[in-house]
């Protein structure tokens, strides 16, 4: 908990303008409780700090900590350390869902400024139902290897499409592009209060299923025995870690990685039990995320890097690093 706190701290502090911490409390009090204001802060720190770095730091956090929860749960009850919910379908169908509003203006009109999120939330969270759909008609037992292959067959099918239509497009398409490589640029407050009390939520309900996360982790069978309903328990779970997954990236776009390795650093510090590992990956991928950020934001400032490309850049080699470990201890074992 306080790391996490020195974490956002420390995102909210760098930057072009650095703003020293007991400035940052300061600023905080004034705005959030009407707190009097140092003479010594200028009126800009106040601006830049309330209005620009603490919702973006704040979202940051939130956006890394849905992610990880959400990767907890897919590699627990689908018991494979690669998957997440971008790996049966959420980015792909929350892209086509973005590609239809930004080079196609198809929304929903009522929507106003939401309908980019909503479609791509809605399309994200309709490809996993529809691969979940298809997995339970091909196998009854809903078996982890037939729900990964129609994920990834449905991922393929709507990339392509996905692809297709930009070809067709030739507007639009940069912007398509920077969304689909993940930033918080420009995210305010409206963002964080929409997301927090999303991803609260959502990490609250999965706990109450830290149970059967546990028993899921021996594998199907053992579950069974322990009457564990595998079916409607995997349907649940991975609906619940999509819609997460599908609310974050339909606001600020496809960000990856987080959620392959913030569970892999939780569960090797604070072992398996996903009463442990659900919380401490919020608080692990929130952290990561803030970090991914400020380097986004500060390396070629004032340019700015996509988070996703950052947060790829740190994540993949970790992640090499994790499997090629994993397979030498295989190796040795035999």
């Amino acid at each position: 908990m306080f790391a996490g706190l020195a974490v956002i701290v420390f995102g909210i502090a760098l930057g072009s303008v650095y703003i020293p911490p007991r400035d940052i409390f300061h600023i905080i009090g004034h705005r959030a409780f009407g707190m009097p204001l140092p003479d010594h802060i200028e009126p800009a720190a106040v601006t830049i700090l309330w209005n620009l770095r603490f919702p973006r730091t704040l979202l940051a956090f939130i956006v890394g900590g849905a992610l990880s929860v959400s990767g907890a749960v897919m590699q627990s009850v689908l018991r494979n350390p690669l998957a997440s919910s971008y790996t049966i379908g959420v980015s792909s169908g929350a892209s086509l869902g973005a590609c239809l509003v930004i080079l196609y203006g198809v929304g929903i009109s009522i929507a106003g400024i939401f309908t980019l999120p909503l479609m791509g939330f809605a399309f994200g969270l309709g490809t996993i139902i529809l691969a979940l759909a298809f997995a339970s008609r091909v196998d009854g037992q809903m078996q982890n290897n037939t729900v990964i292959l129609a994920g990834m067959v449905f991922s393929l099918f709507v990339n392509a499409l996905t692809t297709l239509l930009m070809a067709l497009s030739g507007e639009g398409m940069q912007r398509l592009i920077f969304w689909q490589m993940g930033s918080f640029s420009m995210r305010d407050w409206q963002a964080v209060f929409i997301l927090a009390p999303v991803a609260v939520a959502g990490a609250v309900f999965i706990t109450c299923y830290s149970r059967e996360l546990d028993i899921m982790t021996f594998g199907e069978e053992p579950a069974k025995a322990m009457g564990v309903n595998l079916g409607r328990v995997k349907w649940i779970l991975l609906i619940s870690s999509a819609a997460l997954t599908g609310s974050v990236i339909a606001f600020v776009g496809i960000i990856g990685f987080v959620d392959l390795v913030a569970p892999h650093i939780v569960r090797r510090i604070f072992g398996s039990s996903h009463r442990f590992v659900i919380p401490m990956s919020a608080m692990v991928g929130g952290a990561f995320m803030v970090v991914c950020d400020l380097v986004a934001r500060t390396v070629v400032s004032p340019s700015e890097l996509p988070v996703g490309v950052v947060s790829a850049m740190i994540g993949a080699p970790f992640f090499a690093y994790i499997f090629l470990r994993g397979r030498k201890k295989g190796a040795n074992a035999q």
